[in-house]
């Protein structure tokens, strides 16, 4: 417990010289978007209305709350606020996570994760809100143990601030839990947009600027512009949608292929919902994990922050002893090193497609695809063929010590 809690101090306090500027971290500077970006967004909602004419406004009606955050904190200015508002969810979590491995049936695994995961992705991690959104995802989880009304509520709260922790409720058992955490989700989601659509203007924006995005640098897809690139391909790489995104002859169709196979994921997502008979404790958190990684994956825009989703994700599977997603938690949090290598200490390889940007892009992207894989063969194979991936062959023995009784 003390060594958790001082390697957690210690993470936590480099990560804060590197954002407060202290230690300048080479690369782009991560923590203009906050400073510039998100101030100027506070701005324009303090005023009454949601960025209507900032086509980088992406985001859901309840992000900004998050934006709005920092008013919470008045004596201190927006950024620095900002940053002392991501520390507070950071140790929210951790303290989420400490507490659920102290029941039995748990592990302390899930503390560890988060606390090694976090400083991997740098100071991005504290100049962004998805550790927020990522906050509420784990509580959802842990939370929906025993009360999944909390668990539908929570995760439709989180979909309203950045779409993904809808996911969360994918791996819900069927029957009553399933039925509690829908509906609590649907009231709270029906509740939050008339709140959101009445108190300003322009709460629906998001949905144009974020359809029209195309295929960032640092996607999956992305890969086959930065080696078409070798063999003399003549597009180019454009700042747009607050992003930097390919430009140029076939991009258009390669991101339509990515949509594409978000489309197949999903398809992949509904057949192993149909045909999943066994549900375990740990199952939504294995469920959840799964289905984002296949969705992050797939997606035109795999932005840094992205893989805080997934650490917390995978921490939170990582607290029950049932759960088999070890391996691909493994391969998230070494993807999540290498995308602090790509983005910003890389940022300028990766732009120029040299040799360097591209090898990381392979790794990473690659070790997405890996956990992907895993995680989806792992969930299917405990769930739909009833058959555990350890030692102990059947699910049903390796979720006995993970009942939710016992669950915290």
């Amino acid at each position: 417990m003390r060594l958790l809690l001082a390697t957690w101090i210690l993470t936590r306090a480099a990560l804060l010289l590197c954002v407060f500027k202290v230690f300048t971290v080479p690369g782009p500077d991560v923590t203009s978007d906050v400073s510039v970006i998100y101030h100027g967004w506070y701005e324009v909602l303090r005023a009454g209305s949601y960025p209507l004419d900032d086509v980088t406004w992406q985001y859901p009606p309840a992000a900004a709350l998050a934006v709005l955050s920092p008013a919470l904190l008045p004596f201190l200015e927006y950024a620095s606020a900002f940053f002392v508002l991501a520390l507070a969810c950071d140790a929210l979590v951790f303290l989420l996570l400490l507490y659920a491995s102290g029941r039995p049936g748990t592990r302390a695994a899930g503390a560890w994760a988060w606390v090694a995961g976090v400083p991997l992705l740098g100071p991005t991690v504290y100049a962004r809100y998805d550790l927020m959104v990522t906050a509420v995802a784990v509580a959802a989880l842990l939370a929906g143990v025993r009360h999944p009304r909390v668990l539908g509520a929570l995760a439709a709260f989180g979909a309203l601030m950045k779409v993904w922790p809808v996911l969360l409720l994918a791996g819900t058992a069927r029957g009553r839990a399933t039925r509690l955490s829908r509906s609590a989700a649907a009231v709270t989601a029906g509740g939050l947009l008339l709140a959101s659509a009445a108190a300003l203007p322009g709460a629906f924006a998001f949905l144009t600027f974020q359809r029209d995005r195309g295929l960032e640098v640092e996607s999956l897809g992305a890969l086959v512009f930065h080696l078409a690139r070798q063999f003399g391909w003549e597009g180019r790489v454009e700042l747009r949608y607050g992003s930097m995104e390919f430009a140029g002859a076939h991009v258009g169709p390669v991101s339509t292929l990515a949509l594409g196979l978000s489309v197949l994921a999903l398809g992949w997502l509904l057949v192993w919902r149909l045909r999943a008979r066994t549900f375990a404790v740990h199952t939504p958190a294995d469920a959840a994990f799964t289905a984002v990684l296949l969705f992050t994956t797939t997606s035109r825009v795999i932005s840094p922050q992205y893989m805080v989703w997934l650490v917390g994700l995978a921490s939170v599977c990582l607290v029950f002893r049932g759960s088999r997603m070890a391996p691909p938690a493994c391969l998230v949090l070494v993807a999540t090193g290498v995308t602090l290598l790509e983005f910003p200490l890389g940022f300028a390889h990766v732009v120029a497609s040299d040799a360097e940007g591209v090898a990381l892009l392979v790794v990473r992207n690659g070790l997405l695809v890996a956990a992907t894989l895993s995680a989806g063969r792992r969930l299917w194979r405990e769930t739909v063929a009833g058959v555990g991936t350890g030692r102990e062959g059947r699910f049903s023995r390796a979720a006995r010590a993970d009942t939710p009784a016992s669950a915290p």
